[in-house]
Protein backbone atom coordinates (compact mmCIF):
# COMPACT_ATOMS: atom_id res chain seq x y z
CA UNK A 1 0.00 0.00 0.00
CA UNK A 2 1.52 3.76 -0.88
CA UNK A 3 2.12 5.90 2.05
CA UNK A 4 1.82 9.19 2.41
CA UNK A 5 4.98 11.07 3.13
CA UNK A 6 6.12 14.62 3.06
CA UNK A 7 10.12 15.95 3.01
CA UNK A 8 10.21 19.88 2.31
CA UNK A 9 12.80 20.23 -0.77
CA UNK A 10 12.00 16.88 -2.38
CA UNK A 11 11.32 16.39 -5.55
CA UNK A 12 7.82 14.66 -7.07
CA UNK A 13 10.11 11.58 -8.73
CA UNK A 14 11.64 11.11 -5.37
CA UNK A 15 8.29 11.29 -3.28
CA UNK A 16 6.71 9.25 -5.16
CA UNK A 17 9.49 6.55 -4.71
CA UNK A 18 9.44 6.38 -1.50
CA UNK A 19 5.73 6.55 -1.13
CA UNK A 20 5.14 3.39 -3.29
CA UNK A 21 5.43 0.78 -0.64
CA UNK A 22 8.24 -1.27 1.28
CA UNK A 23 11.40 -1.66 -0.80
CA UNK A 24 11.64 -4.91 -2.29
CA UNK A 25 15.13 -7.06 -3.01
CA UNK A 26 16.18 -7.17 -6.55
CA UNK A 27 17.01 -10.83 -7.33
CA UNK A 28 17.09 -12.64 -11.18
CA UNK A 29 15.24 -9.72 -12.72
CA UNK A 30 12.28 -9.59 -10.21
CA UNK A 31 11.41 -7.66 -7.29
CA UNK A 32 11.04 -9.89 -4.66
CA UNK A 33 10.59 -9.89 -0.53
CA UNK A 34 12.87 -11.24 1.73
CA UNK A 35 12.50 -14.58 2.14
CA UNK A 36 11.81 -13.72 5.96
CA UNK A 37 9.07 -11.09 5.53
CA UNK A 38 11.63 -8.84 7.28
CA UNK A 39 11.53 -5.45 6.97
CA UNK A 40 13.91 -2.43 7.89
CA UNK A 41 13.59 1.60 8.62
CA UNK A 42 15.36 3.64 6.26
CA UNK A 43 15.66 6.74 8.60
CA UNK A 44 15.88 10.43 7.50
CA UNK A 45 19.02 11.47 9.53
CA UNK A 46 17.99 15.24 9.74
CA UNK A 47 14.21 14.65 11.23
CA UNK A 48 15.07 10.95 12.93
CA UNK A 49 11.95 10.02 11.26
CA UNK A 50 11.27 7.18 9.13
CA UNK A 51 11.44 7.91 4.98
CA UNK A 52 10.03 4.21 4.18
CA UNK A 53 10.80 0.44 4.76
CA UNK A 54 12.81 -1.58 3.10
CA UNK A 55 13.54 -5.74 2.99
CA UNK A 56 15.70 -7.31 5.19
CA UNK A 57 17.54 -9.71 2.68
CA UNK A 58 19.42 -12.66 4.83
CA UNK A 59 21.04 -15.14 3.93
CA UNK A 60 18.38 -17.54 1.99
CA UNK A 61 18.03 -14.08 -0.42
CA UNK A 62 21.85 -14.24 -0.81
CA UNK A 63 21.88 -17.75 -1.91
CA UNK A 64 19.26 -16.91 -4.59
CA UNK A 65 20.84 -13.95 -5.95
CA UNK A 66 24.13 -16.02 -6.39
CA UNK A 67 22.55 -18.59 -8.05
CA UNK A 68 21.00 -15.89 -10.22
CA UNK A 69 24.07 -14.19 -10.87
CA UNK A 70 25.60 -17.63 -11.84
CA UNK A 71 22.74 -18.77 -13.91
CA UNK A 72 23.42 -15.16 -15.79
CA UNK A 73 27.36 -15.31 -15.75
CA UNK A 74 27.33 -18.93 -17.23
CA UNK A 75 24.31 -18.06 -20.01
CA UNK A 76 23.09 -15.18 -21.70
CA UNK A 77 25.40 -12.48 -20.32
CA UNK A 78 28.56 -15.04 -21.90
CA UNK A 79 27.26 -14.47 -25.00
CA UNK A 80 26.68 -10.75 -24.94
CA UNK A 81 29.85 -9.43 -27.32
CA UNK A 82 32.20 -6.37 -25.29
CA UNK A 83 30.48 -3.63 -27.93
CA UNK A 84 27.09 -4.51 -26.31
CA UNK A 85 28.27 -4.20 -22.89
CA UNK A 86 29.53 -0.87 -23.71
CA UNK A 87 26.49 0.00 -25.31
CA UNK A 88 24.51 -0.96 -22.45
CA UNK A 89 26.51 0.70 -20.07
CA UNK A 90 26.31 3.70 -21.89
CA UNK A 91 22.32 3.91 -22.13
CA UNK A 92 22.44 3.11 -18.22
CA UNK A 93 24.74 6.18 -17.67
CA UNK A 94 22.11 8.53 -19.97
CA UNK A 95 19.82 7.12 -17.27
CA UNK A 96 21.20 7.85 -14.66
CA UNK A 97 22.16 11.05 -16.11
CA UNK A 98 18.10 11.78 -16.73
CA UNK A 99 17.04 10.99 -13.33
CA UNK A 100 19.89 12.93 -11.56
CA UNK A 101 17.34 15.30 -9.98
CA UNK A 102 15.18 11.90 -8.35
CA UNK A 103 18.46 10.52 -7.29
CA UNK A 104 20.10 13.66 -6.26
CA UNK A 105 17.13 13.73 -3.27
CA UNK A 106 17.24 10.37 -2.58
CA UNK A 107 20.70 10.48 -1.83
CA UNK A 108 20.74 13.80 0.09
CA UNK A 109 17.48 12.73 1.78
CA UNK A 110 18.90 9.18 2.69
CA UNK A 111 22.60 10.55 4.05
CA UNK A 112 21.81 13.77 5.01
CA UNK A 113 24.20 14.88 2.75
CA UNK A 114 24.21 18.81 1.00
CA UNK A 115 21.88 18.62 -2.15
CA UNK A 116 24.38 20.20 -4.14
CA UNK A 117 26.87 18.30 -3.47
CA UNK A 118 24.63 15.19 -3.77
CA UNK A 119 24.27 16.75 -7.79
CA UNK A 120 27.59 17.10 -8.72
CA UNK A 121 29.31 14.94 -6.98
CA UNK A 122 27.55 12.04 -6.42
CA UNK A 123 25.41 11.45 -9.24
CA UNK A 124 27.33 13.28 -11.74
CA UNK A 125 30.51 11.96 -10.39
CA UNK A 126 28.29 8.36 -11.17
CA UNK A 127 27.09 9.08 -14.41
CA UNK A 128 30.67 9.95 -15.47
CA UNK A 129 32.23 7.00 -13.89
CA UNK A 130 30.05 4.61 -15.74
CA UNK A 131 30.94 6.09 -18.72
CA UNK A 132 34.79 5.66 -17.98
CA UNK A 133 34.29 2.27 -17.76
CA UNK A 134 31.72 1.77 -20.70
CA UNK A 135 34.91 2.42 -22.79
CA UNK A 136 37.30 -0.33 -21.07
CA UNK A 137 34.49 -2.86 -22.26
CA UNK A 138 36.15 -3.39 -25.76
CA UNK A 139 39.63 -2.44 -24.86
CA UNK A 140 40.11 -5.28 -22.75
CA UNK A 141 42.95 -7.68 -24.30
CA UNK A 142 45.83 -10.36 -23.21
CA UNK A 143 49.43 -10.47 -24.59
CA UNK A 144 51.14 -12.39 -27.30
CA UNK A 145 55.05 -14.36 -26.32
CA UNK A 146 57.62 -15.51 -28.69
CA UNK A 147 58.35 -18.76 -26.58
CA UNK A 148 62.26 -19.47 -25.75
CA UNK A 149 61.40 -23.64 -25.10
CA UNK A 150 64.12 -25.86 -26.30
CA UNK A 151 62.75 -27.57 -30.22
CA UNK A 152 63.27 -31.42 -30.14
CA UNK A 153 62.00 -32.25 -33.54
CA UNK A 154 61.85 -28.62 -34.99
CA UNK A 155 58.53 -27.65 -32.76
CA UNK A 156 57.02 -24.31 -33.02
CA UNK A 157 54.76 -22.50 -30.34
CA UNK A 158 52.34 -19.91 -30.25
CA UNK A 159 51.82 -18.16 -26.79
CA UNK A 160 49.17 -15.75 -25.90
CA UNK A 161 46.91 -14.48 -22.79
CA UNK A 162 43.80 -13.38 -22.38
CA UNK A 163 42.30 -11.72 -20.27
CA UNK A 164 38.53 -13.26 -18.64
CA UNK A 165 35.76 -12.13 -16.34
CA UNK A 166 36.82 -13.20 -12.61
CA UNK A 167 32.94 -14.56 -12.12
CA UNK A 168 30.25 -13.86 -9.79
CA UNK A 169 31.56 -11.04 -7.19
CA UNK A 170 30.12 -9.93 -4.15
CA UNK A 171 30.10 -6.10 -3.82
CA UNK A 172 29.88 -4.52 -0.35
CA UNK A 173 29.90 -0.67 -0.51
CA UNK A 174 29.36 1.74 2.56
CA UNK A 175 26.97 4.67 3.49
CA UNK A 176 29.03 7.28 2.44
CA UNK A 177 29.15 7.42 -1.05
CA UNK A 178 26.05 5.38 -1.76
CA UNK A 179 24.87 5.82 -5.56
CA UNK A 180 29.15 6.81 -6.32
CA UNK A 181 30.39 3.79 -4.62
CA UNK A 182 27.66 1.26 -5.95
CA UNK A 183 28.89 2.96 -9.47
CA UNK A 184 32.38 2.28 -8.48
CA UNK A 185 32.05 -1.64 -8.61
CA UNK A 186 29.25 -2.56 -10.80
CA UNK A 187 30.96 -0.40 -13.82
CA UNK A 188 34.14 -2.57 -13.93
CA UNK A 189 32.15 -5.59 -13.05
CA UNK A 190 30.07 -5.03 -16.05
CA UNK A 191 32.81 -3.77 -18.46
CA UNK A 192 34.56 -7.06 -18.02
CA UNK A 193 31.62 -9.46 -18.16
CA UNK A 194 31.63 -10.24 -14.34
CA UNK A 195 27.75 -10.93 -13.15
CA UNK A 196 27.30 -9.28 -9.53
CA UNK A 197 25.79 -8.97 -5.91
CA UNK A 198 25.26 -5.68 -4.64
CA UNK A 199 24.93 -5.00 -1.01
CA UNK A 200 24.60 -1.54 -0.12
CA UNK A 201 24.78 -0.17 3.14
CA UNK A 202 21.63 -0.93 5.72
CA UNK A 203 21.96 2.67 6.98
CA UNK A 204 21.35 3.52 2.82
CA UNK A 205 19.70 1.80 0.57
CA UNK A 206 18.08 4.19 -1.25
CA UNK A 207 19.86 4.84 -4.42
CA UNK A 208 20.74 1.68 -5.18
CA UNK A 209 17.32 -0.05 -5.17
CA UNK A 210 16.57 3.06 -7.80
CA UNK A 211 19.48 1.98 -9.64
CA UNK A 212 18.54 -1.94 -10.04
CA UNK A 213 15.35 -0.39 -11.37
CA UNK A 214 17.35 1.89 -13.82
CA UNK A 215 19.43 -1.22 -14.83
CA UNK A 216 16.14 -3.54 -15.81
CA UNK A 217 15.64 -0.51 -18.10
CA UNK A 218 18.84 -0.06 -19.65
CA UNK A 219 18.23 -3.62 -20.90
CA UNK A 220 21.07 -5.72 -18.73
CA UNK A 221 20.06 -8.92 -18.62
CA UNK A 222 18.58 -10.55 -15.72
CA UNK A 223 20.47 -12.00 -12.99
CA UNK A 224 23.65 -9.65 -14.05
CA UNK A 225 23.26 -7.14 -11.50
CA UNK A 226 21.33 -8.01 -8.15
CA UNK A 227 20.30 -6.17 -5.30
CA UNK A 228 20.27 -7.48 -1.95
CA UNK A 229 19.65 -4.69 1.17
CA UNK A 230 19.79 -5.84 4.57
CA UNK A 231 22.32 -5.91 7.51
CA UNK A 232 25.99 -6.21 7.17
CA UNK A 233 26.17 -9.22 9.72
CA UNK A 234 23.29 -11.64 8.33
CA UNK A 235 23.22 -10.68 3.83
CA UNK A 236 26.68 -9.32 4.03
CA UNK A 237 28.56 -12.46 6.08
CA UNK A 238 26.48 -14.74 4.01
CA UNK A 239 27.75 -13.13 0.89
CA UNK A 240 31.46 -13.19 1.90
CA UNK A 241 31.07 -16.92 2.82
CA UNK A 242 29.05 -18.19 -0.12
CA UNK A 243 31.07 -20.59 -1.69
CA UNK A 244 30.06 -20.01 -5.19
CA UNK A 245 31.01 -16.15 -4.72
CA UNK A 246 34.20 -15.32 -7.05
CA UNK A 247 35.25 -12.89 -5.46
CA UNK A 248 34.65 -9.61 -2.90
CA UNK A 249 34.75 -6.23 -3.59
CA UNK A 250 34.33 -4.18 -0.29
CA UNK A 251 34.91 -0.76 0.84
CA UNK A 252 34.69 0.02 4.61
CA UNK A 253 36.14 -0.17 7.68
CA UNK A 254 39.55 -1.44 8.46
CA UNK A 255 38.25 -3.84 11.15
CA UNK A 256 35.42 -5.14 8.96
CA UNK A 257 38.11 -5.18 5.88
CA UNK A 258 40.13 -7.17 8.10
CA UNK A 259 36.85 -9.55 8.81
CA UNK A 260 36.40 -10.26 5.31
CA UNK A 261 39.92 -11.06 4.29
CA UNK A 262 40.14 -13.55 6.76
CA UNK A 263 36.35 -15.16 6.36
CA UNK A 264 36.89 -15.18 2.51
CA UNK A 265 40.25 -17.51 3.37
CA UNK A 266 38.14 -20.11 3.43
CA UNK A 267 37.44 -20.45 -0.03
CA UNK A 268 40.22 -18.52 -1.38
CA UNK A 269 38.18 -15.75 -2.94
CA UNK A 270 39.51 -12.90 -4.60
CA UNK A 271 39.02 -10.08 -2.54
CA UNK A 272 39.93 -6.58 -2.97
CA UNK A 273 39.58 -4.18 0.24
CA UNK A 274 39.43 -0.29 0.09
CA UNK A 275 39.43 0.42 3.84
CA UNK A 276 39.73 3.49 6.55
CA UNK A 277 42.37 6.18 6.39
CA UNK A 278 43.79 9.01 8.87
CA UNK A 279 44.98 11.41 6.44
CA UNK A 280 47.56 13.69 7.17
CA UNK A 281 47.70 17.23 5.66
CA UNK A 282 51.11 19.15 5.73
CA UNK A 283 51.18 22.95 5.49
CA UNK A 284 54.77 24.08 4.77
CA UNK A 285 55.69 27.38 5.93
CA UNK A 286 55.73 28.44 2.85
CA UNK A 287 52.28 27.79 1.98
CA UNK A 288 49.62 30.53 0.50
CA UNK A 289 47.08 30.66 3.60
CA UNK A 290 44.32 31.94 1.33
CA UNK A 291 44.31 28.33 -0.27
CA UNK A 292 45.36 26.40 2.75
CA UNK A 293 42.20 27.46 4.98
CA UNK A 294 39.30 27.05 3.10
CA UNK A 295 41.39 23.75 1.55
CA UNK A 296 41.96 22.15 5.16
CA UNK A 297 38.49 22.81 6.11
CA UNK A 298 37.19 21.19 3.32
CA UNK A 299 39.13 18.58 3.57
CA UNK A 300 37.83 17.81 7.11
CA UNK A 301 34.26 19.04 6.68
CA UNK A 302 33.48 17.75 3.22
CA UNK A 303 30.51 15.51 3.67
CA UNK A 304 30.29 16.17 7.31
CA UNK A 305 33.80 14.69 7.54
CA UNK A 306 32.35 11.08 6.54
CA UNK A 307 35.44 10.65 3.46
CA UNK A 308 37.95 7.98 4.21
CA UNK A 309 40.01 10.29 2.55
CA UNK A 310 39.22 13.60 4.45
CA UNK A 311 42.38 14.95 6.04
CA UNK A 312 41.66 14.58 9.81
CA UNK A 313 45.23 14.94 10.96
CA UNK A 314 46.98 18.14 9.99
CA UNK A 315 50.27 19.10 10.76
CA UNK A 316 51.87 23.18 10.37
CA UNK A 317 54.91 24.45 10.51
CA UNK A 318 55.73 26.08 14.20
CA UNK A 319 55.51 29.52 12.92
CA UNK A 320 52.18 29.49 11.08
CA UNK A 321 50.71 26.88 13.39
CA UNK A 322 48.49 29.26 15.81
CA UNK A 323 47.59 31.23 12.84
CA UNK A 324 46.40 28.49 10.64
CA UNK A 325 44.69 26.66 13.24
CA UNK A 326 42.48 30.38 14.03
CA UNK A 327 42.00 30.61 10.61
CA UNK A 328 40.32 26.95 10.04
CA UNK A 329 38.22 27.04 13.45
CA UNK A 330 36.94 30.37 12.30
CA UNK A 331 35.42 28.53 8.88
CA UNK A 332 34.51 25.87 11.21
CA UNK A 333 32.39 27.88 13.86
CA UNK A 334 30.63 29.99 11.09
CA UNK A 335 30.09 27.02 9.31
CA UNK A 336 25.49 27.09 9.21
CA UNK A 337 24.65 23.30 9.79
CA UNK A 338 20.90 22.12 8.81
CA UNK A 339 19.10 19.88 6.40
CA UNK A 340 20.69 19.39 3.13
CA UNK A 341 17.68 20.83 1.03
CA UNK A 342 18.35 24.26 2.52
CA UNK A 343 20.27 27.04 0.64
CA UNK A 344 23.02 28.40 2.46
CA UNK A 345 23.58 25.12 4.82
CA UNK A 346 27.34 24.36 4.45
CA UNK A 347 27.26 21.01 6.75
CA UNK A 348 24.32 18.44 7.53
CA UNK A 349 23.79 15.60 9.44
CA UNK A 350 25.73 12.48 10.23
CA UNK A 351 24.74 9.67 8.44
CA UNK A 352 22.58 7.84 12.10
CA UNK A 353 22.25 7.83 15.64
CA UNK A 354 25.32 5.13 15.89
CA UNK A 355 27.63 7.50 14.17
CA UNK A 356 26.87 10.68 15.61
CA UNK A 357 27.31 8.93 19.28
CA UNK A 358 30.55 7.14 18.12
CA UNK A 359 32.29 10.86 16.90
CA UNK A 360 30.84 12.47 20.36
CA UNK A 361 32.32 9.69 21.89
CA UNK A 362 35.88 10.47 20.35
CA UNK A 363 35.47 13.70 21.47
CA UNK A 364 34.82 13.41 25.00
CA UNK A 365 38.13 10.93 24.95
CA UNK A 366 40.13 13.52 23.63
CA UNK A 367 39.13 16.32 25.89
CA UNK A 368 39.74 13.47 28.70
CA UNK A 369 43.18 12.59 27.17
CA UNK A 370 44.35 16.23 27.01
CA UNK A 371 43.31 17.92 23.53
CA UNK A 372 42.05 21.38 23.59
CA UNK A 373 39.01 22.25 21.73
CA UNK A 374 39.77 25.01 19.35
CA UNK A 375 36.00 25.06 18.31
CA UNK A 376 32.94 22.84 18.46
CA UNK A 377 33.34 19.87 20.60
CA UNK A 378 29.41 19.41 20.91
CA UNK A 379 26.12 18.21 19.39
CA UNK A 380 24.37 20.83 17.57
CA UNK A 381 20.46 21.24 18.34
CA UNK A 382 18.80 18.25 20.06
CA UNK A 383 17.06 17.12 17.27
CA UNK A 384 19.06 15.48 14.15
CA UNK A 385 22.48 13.91 14.04
CA UNK A 386 23.93 17.08 13.91
CA UNK A 387 27.77 17.45 15.34
CA UNK A 388 29.22 21.18 15.38
CA UNK A 389 32.56 20.82 13.29
CA UNK A 390 35.20 20.34 15.50
CA UNK A 391 39.28 21.24 15.85
CA UNK A 392 41.49 19.53 18.49
CA UNK A 393 45.23 21.22 19.44
CA UNK A 394 47.42 19.70 22.20
CA UNK A 395 46.82 15.83 21.34
CA UNK A 396 49.09 13.45 22.28
CA UNK A 397 50.21 11.10 19.61
CA UNK A 398 49.06 8.19 21.49
CA UNK A 399 45.23 9.62 22.13
CA UNK A 400 42.36 7.85 20.22
CA UNK A 401 41.40 11.12 18.23
CA UNK A 402 45.06 11.19 16.99
CA UNK A 403 45.31 7.99 16.10
CA UNK A 404 41.97 6.78 15.10
CA UNK A 405 39.82 7.01 12.58
CA UNK A 406 36.82 9.00 13.46
CA UNK A 407 34.78 9.53 10.50
CA UNK A 408 33.45 12.75 11.58
CA UNK A 409 34.12 16.52 11.32
CA UNK A 410 36.89 16.24 13.69
CA UNK A 411 40.07 17.68 12.59
CA UNK A 412 43.87 17.02 15.13
CA UNK A 413 45.98 20.03 14.63
CA UNK A 414 49.86 19.61 15.24
CA UNK A 415 52.96 21.77 15.24
CA UNK A 416 56.17 20.31 13.64
CA UNK A 417 59.58 22.02 13.35
CA UNK A 418 61.19 20.84 9.92
CA UNK A 419 59.82 18.44 6.82
CA UNK A 420 61.44 15.59 8.33
CA UNK A 421 59.81 15.27 10.78
CA UNK A 422 56.48 16.36 9.36
CA UNK A 423 56.90 13.57 7.12
CA UNK A 424 57.73 10.91 10.53
CA UNK A 425 54.94 11.79 12.23
CA UNK A 426 52.18 11.85 8.84
CA UNK A 427 53.44 8.15 7.94
CA UNK A 428 53.23 7.13 11.72
CA UNK A 429 49.93 5.43 11.48
CA UNK A 430 48.43 2.06 10.42
CA UNK A 431 46.61 3.61 7.48
CA UNK A 432 48.09 5.15 4.02
CA UNK A 433 45.30 5.92 2.30
CA UNK A 434 45.31 9.07 1.26
CA UNK A 435 47.53 12.93 2.17
CA UNK A 436 47.81 16.48 1.45
CA UNK A 437 50.83 19.05 1.01
CA UNK A 438 50.77 22.73 0.80
CA UNK A 439 53.81 24.62 -0.30
CA UNK A 440 54.76 27.16 -2.64
CA UNK A 441 57.75 25.39 -2.78
CA UNK A 442 57.35 22.58 -5.95
CA UNK A 443 60.83 21.15 -4.88
CA UNK A 444 59.42 20.86 -1.54
CA UNK A 445 56.23 19.60 -3.40
CA UNK A 446 57.78 16.46 -5.58
CA UNK A 447 59.84 15.30 -2.62
CA UNK A 448 57.45 14.87 0.79
CA UNK A 449 55.16 13.58 -1.85
CA UNK A 450 57.27 10.74 -2.53
CA UNK A 451 58.23 10.05 0.88
CA UNK A 452 54.53 9.94 2.10
CA UNK A 453 53.52 6.66 2.32
CA UNK A 454 50.14 6.71 0.94
CA UNK A 455 48.48 5.60 -1.83
CA UNK A 456 47.00 9.43 -3.26
CA UNK A 457 48.45 12.36 -2.42
CA UNK A 458 47.48 15.65 -3.20
CA UNK A 459 49.12 18.81 -3.34
CA UNK A 460 47.86 22.28 -2.36
CA UNK A 461 44.07 20.21 -2.60
CA UNK A 462 42.22 17.64 -0.56
CA UNK A 463 39.92 14.89 -1.65
CA UNK A 464 39.77 15.23 -5.70
CA UNK A 465 39.26 12.34 -7.40
CA UNK A 466 38.54 11.44 -11.40
CA UNK A 467 37.51 8.40 -12.93
CA UNK A 468 40.53 7.60 -14.53
CA UNK A 469 42.59 8.24 -11.12
CA UNK A 470 43.75 4.72 -9.36
CA UNK A 471 42.42 4.80 -5.91
CA UNK A 472 43.32 2.71 -2.85
CA UNK A 473 45.77 2.16 0.09
CA UNK A 474 48.48 1.48 1.67
CA UNK A 475 49.14 -0.65 4.55
CA UNK A 476 45.78 -1.23 6.78
CA UNK A 477 44.10 0.78 4.33
CA UNK A 478 43.51 -2.03 1.52
CA UNK A 479 44.56 -3.07 -1.05
CA UNK A 480 43.56 -3.65 -4.75
CA UNK A 481 43.36 -0.34 -6.74
CA UNK A 482 39.78 1.08 -8.10
CA UNK A 483 39.17 3.38 -11.27
CA UNK A 484 41.57 4.05 -13.76
CA UNK A 485 43.04 1.19 -15.88
CA UNK A 486 43.75 -1.16 -12.69
CA UNK A 487 40.74 -1.77 -11.83
CA UNK A 488 40.40 -3.66 -14.47
CA UNK A 489 42.64 -6.13 -12.69
CA UNK A 490 40.02 -6.44 -9.90
CA UNK A 491 37.55 -8.24 -12.08
CA UNK A 492 39.56 -10.60 -14.19
CA UNK A 493 41.43 -13.51 -14.51
CA UNK A 494 45.02 -13.63 -16.46
CA UNK A 495 44.86 -17.15 -18.51
CA UNK A 496 48.08 -18.59 -20.53
CA UNK A 497 47.93 -20.62 -23.26
CA UNK A 498 50.84 -22.79 -25.47
CA UNK A 499 50.22 -24.00 -28.80
CA UNK A 500 52.04 -26.36 -30.80
CA UNK A 501 51.99 -25.43 -33.97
Amino acid sequence: MDQKVDFPGLGAAAQSFISTGPKKLLIGGEWVEAASGKTFDAIDPVTEGVICKVAEGGKEDIDRAVKAARTAFEGEWSKVSPAQRQNLMLKLADLLEKHAEELTDLESLDVGKLRFFARIIDVQGSVDSMRYNAGWATKIHGRTYDMSLPSMHGEEYRAFTVKEPVGVVGQIVPWNFPLAMAIWKIGPALATGCTCILKPAEQTPLTAIRLGELIQEAGIPAGVVNIVTGYGETAGQALIEHPDVDKIAFTGSTPVGKHIARTAADTVKRVSLELGGKSPAIVAADADLDVVLPGIANGIFFNHGQVCTAGSRLFVHRSIHDKVVEGVANIASGMRLGSGFEEGVQMGPLVSKEQMERVLGYIEKGKAQGGQVATGGERHGDSGYFVKPTVFTGCGTDSAVYREEIFGPVLVATPYDDMDEAVKMANDTDYGLAASVWSTNVSTCHRVSRKLRAGTVWVNTHNMLDPAMSFGGYKQSGFGRENGMEVLDLYTETKSIVMQI
